[in-house]
């Protein structure tokens, strides 16, 4: 039976690479398979083979713990520079698109609430 090992889901096309490279050099067997058209299904990486799951799991454990140190680094890296991303960075990025994203939250709320209002006075 097909164990699921990791999901890719939100995964940064390195990081899949990264995991798709580590299993092939340990020799461990895998397929993925996708989410389909519709996304009803699982982006994922999964054992055909139950017996490798925990050397699988472990070097992916190892793995992670890595990139998570190595992402950390990065992130420390880019702020003492003042390159770290922050939200007052990503509106100055796109200022149309903030202002149409509060104008959306603005007209939905009104819609939302405008109802009531007449309703209760």
């Amino acid at each position: 039976m097909a164990r699921l090992l990791f999901r890719l889901t939100h995964v940064p096309d390195d990081e899949a690479m990264d995991v798709r490279q580590l299993l092939d050099d340990n020799g461990i067997h895998y397929y993925e398979t996708d989410a389909g058209r519709w996304r009803v299904g699982v982006d994922a990486i999964w054992l055909s083979d139950e017996a490798q799951y925990e050397h699988a799991k472990a070097l992916l454990g190892e793995y992670q713990q890595q990139r998570t140190k190595d992402q950390q680094a990065t992130y420390a890296e880019l702020e003492a520079r003042g390159e770290a991303p922050t939200l007052a960075k990503k509106i100055a990025a796109h200022p149309i698109r903030f202002m149409a994203q509060v104008i959306a939250i603005v007209f939905i709320l009104a819609i939302s609430i405008v109802p009531f209002w007449y309703a209760f006075s």
